[in-house]
């Protein structure tokens, strides 16, 4: 028997427009990004969606996520929850969720799509890569109830959490959507990404309007996380890896051992610290840069700052912290004590400083990693 009417939803009008599948009900925060990239390629931008878990339905749909026990790229089927799924992203060991199904078998196209990037070419590949590691992979994780930390390593170790994190994150987020209001109760009409509500016979009156129309929004919500994070790492942290590879094989005319990095300013930013890790990796000098020295604007005069490398692109932790006498110390104070004039601050936690000049700020990481 097929699931009543109000279980079918089509979300934009029209019958000859190809149709996404995903199921109704509870929904989770990977197949609302799944849903989101499927509709950047230009083949699916103005696709209809079809929420149900009829499978005759289905069979009626273009293309399935995150339902269906199929995972199959030649009929488009894409769903994760089947016993004998193992798949994952090329290199990694997380099992992969609706969304990093459509990321693996599209995602080069949609940055071709959204950027105007060559899928064959460097720079997509780095896209692709990047993406999955620092965005799409997280989504796998969380659906398929895989921890970034081995749970029984932290508990074996007695190391306990200081607060309780999970309401700061997208699939927290998302979840609420499942039991917020619509913003407009029972609204038929225009949403996110050009889709319409259709309200198609609904029985059981507005709840499943209501559930499609918060089920939009949680899509939209995660779209715009993955649309700026690509946004801002196609216009910023792409073009950078070049300024940073430039200032790498520079460092050591600053500081012998190459402890020290001069970072050039750019009015767009300049992204440096994963770059750097890379560098090191691919040179052999992991953990050999301890601080980076940048311009805090492009005007002649301007103050420079010293930062302290993280351990690594997540951690609060330095390599080499600013000397303890400096911290917390200002102006006249700081010059006085670190022995450097022009020094502006440092940091209580040692993190990072400034002085007025660059050979003020070059001073003081020369006279830190000494220390």
């Amino acid at each position: 028997m097929s699931e009543p009417g109000a279980k079918r939803v089509k979300m934009s009008a029209g019958t000859t427009s190809p149709v996404i599948g995903t199921h109704n009900g509870h929904f989770h925060a990977d197949e609302a990004l799944a849903v989101f990239l499927l509709k950047l390629l230009p083949e699916y931008r103005h696709a209809s969606l079809t929420r149900t878990r009829d499978a005759e339905v289905l069979k009626t749909c273009t293309i399935v996520v995150d339902v269906g026990g199929v995972h199959d790229d030649n009929i488009l089927r894409y769903d994760h929850h089947q016993r004998e799924f193992t798949a994952t992203f090329p290199g990694k060991q997380t099992k992969l969720s609706s969304a990093g199904l459509v990321w693996m078998h599209y995602g080069k196209r949609i940055i071709s799509a959204v950027t105007g990037l060559d899928v064959q070419s460097a720079d997509s590949e780095l896209l692709y890569q990047k993406i999955y590691e620092e965005f799409v992979e997280a989504f796998d994780g969380n659906d398929n109830g895989i921890a970034a930390y081995d749970p029984t390593a932290l508990r074996t170790a007695g190391i306990e959490k200081k607060f309780s994190d999970k309401g700061f994150s997208i699939a927290s987020v998302v979840n609420r959507y499942n039991y917020a209001p619509s913003a407009r109760e029972g609204a038929v009409g225009p949403t996110e990404n050009g889709t319409t509500t259709s309200g198609a016979p609904a029985p059981k009156g507005k709840s499943q309007d209501e559930e499609d129309s918060r089920f939009l929004r949680a899509s939209a919500f995660v779209g715009e996380q993955f649309s700026l994070e690509l946004e801002d790492r196609f216009q910023s942290w792409l073009p950078a890896r070049a300024v940073v590879k430039q200032a790498f094989s520079e460092r050591q005319q600053y500081e012998p051992k190459g402890r020290i990095i001069v970072i050039p300013y750019r009015s767009e930013g300049v992204p440096w610290s994963d770059h750097l890790y890379a560098l090191e990796e691919e040179t052999g000098s992991q953990g050999q840069v301890l601080y980076a020295l940048f311009a805090e604007n492009g005007e002649p005069n301007s103050k420079w700052r010293i930062r302290s490398v993280s351990l690594d692109g997540g951690s609060f932790e330095n390599r080499k912290g600013l000397p303890e006498a400096w911290r917390g110390v200002r102006d006249e104070e700081l010059s006085r004590v670190s022995g450097v004039p022009g020094s502006v601050f440092v940091h209580a936690s040692g993190f990072i400083g400034g002085n007025v000049t660059f050979e003020g700020a070059l001073e003081m990481a020369r006279k830190a990693v000494q220390i």
